[in-house]
C-alpha cells in the first residue's frame, strides 16, 4: 500500500496536470458499483496531492453522500437559482476530496436567461479553476441526459461487471458514445471479478466487438475483485479505501488511479469549461 501511494505521488510530479481533466463515470445498468467506484477513485486520486472534485450528477439515484456518510443541506441547484454561494455547496470529503451534489440543478442551466446564465457560469467555473481532476458520477443507462453529461466531459470510464447483461448494457453505452464522437477516450473497469482471468476475458470481449463493429479501441485501466469488505464499508457508510485500506478492493483502486494518471490528459476538448460545454449539450433540440 505504501509503495503504491509513493508511486502515485511520483506520477503526479512527473506528469503534473495543467488542464483540468473532466472524467465522466457511467455504466450501462445500475447495481454494478459505479458510485462506490467513483467515490473511492476520487479519494485515491486526492491522496496523490491532486485537487479532485466529485460531482454527483446521478439525478435519479444520487447517493455519493450516503457512501460518504454525509448529509448535504444544499446542492448546485441552490447556486443556480441564486440562493447560495459555491462555497456553501462544496463538501469536504476524505483526503481533501471535494464533493458537490447537483440535484436537478444542472438541468436548470438550459432555461436560464443569458444574463443569469453568464452569472451562474462565472460561479460554476470557479469549481473547475480550483480542480485538477473533476469526476462526474452520471446516472446509469442510455438516456439522452446521461449522454449529455458524458459528451461534455471529454473522457469516460465505464464500470461494468462480468455478468452478461451488464456487459451487453456496457456495450450499448460504448456504441452510443462512439456514434456521437469516436475520439472520446473510453476506459473500462470491470468490477466484482472472481479471478483476474475473468476480468481480462471481459475486457477482451468488449474490446473485440467495439473494434469490429464501432471502430473504437477500449483502454483497460483495471479490475476490482469481489470483496466482502466493500459491502461492509457501504453498510458503515464509509469508503472502503478509508475503512479498509489494505483490502483487495482498495489496493485495486490504488492501481487504477496509477493507471489513470499514467494515461495523462488524452483529449483536447475545446476551450470552453465543462459547465459551458454542458449547457451547449443541454440546449440542443431533441
Amino acid at each position: 500500500m505504501a509503495d503504491q501511494a509513493e508511486r502515485l505521488r511520483e506520477i503526479v510530479k512527473e506528469n503534473k496536470i495543467n488542464q483540468t481533466r473532466v472524467i465522466a463515470i457511467t455504466s450501462g445498468k445500475g447495481g454494478v458499483g459505479k458510485t462506490n467506484f467513483a467515490v473511492n477513485l476520487g479519494i485515491a486520486l486526492a491522496q496523490t496531492g491532486n485537487r479532485v472534485t466529485l460531482i454527483d450528477a446521478d439525478l435519479g439515484l444520487a447517493n455519493v453522500d450516503v457512501i460518504l456518510g454525509m448529509v448535504p443541506q444544499f446542492n448546485l441547484g441552490h447556486v443556480i437559482v441564486g440562493e447560495k454561494q459555491i462555497s456553501e455547496v462544496i463538501i469536504d470529503g476524505p483526503a481533501g476530496l471535494k464533493v458537490v451534489t447537483s440535484g436537478s440543478g444542472l438541468y436548470k442551466l438550459a432555461n436560464l436567461s443569458e444574463k443569469n446564465l453568464e452569472r451562474c457560469l462565472e460561479y460554476l467555473n470557479e469549481i473547475e479553476k480550483s480542480t485538477d481532476i473533476m469526476l462526474i458520477d452520471t446516472g446509469a443507462g442510455l438516456s439522452r441526459n446521461v449522454l449529455k453529461f458524458v459528451m461534455a466531459a471529454g473522457e469516460v470510464i465505464i464500470v461494468t461487471t462480468p455478468e452478461p447483461t451488464a456487459m451487453t448494457d456496457a456495450y450499448g453505452v460504448i456504441k452510443v458514445i462512439a456514434n456521437a464522437d469516436k475520439k472520446t477516450p473510453i476506459w473500462v473497469v470491470v468490477n466484482m471479478i472472481r479471478t483476474e482471468s475473468e476480468g481480462n476475458q471481459s475486457i477482451e470481449r468488449l474490446n473485440t466487438v467495439s473494434q469490429r463493429f464501432l471502430g473504437v479501441e477500449l483502454a483497460k485501466i483495471g479490475f476490482i475483485p469481489m470483496d466482502p469488505l466493500v459491502s461492509k464499508a457501504v453498510k458503515e457508510q464509509q469508503p472502503f479505501i478509508i475503512g479498509y485500506p489494505k483490502s483487495s478492493a482498495a489496493l485495486s483502486i490504488q492501481q487504477i488511479a496509477i493507471n489513470l494518471l499514467n494515461k495523462g490528459l488524452t483529449t483536447s476538448v475545446n476551450h470552453l469549461s465543462f459547465f459551458e460545454r454542458l449547457v451547449s449539450k443541454l440546449r440542443l433540440v431533441e
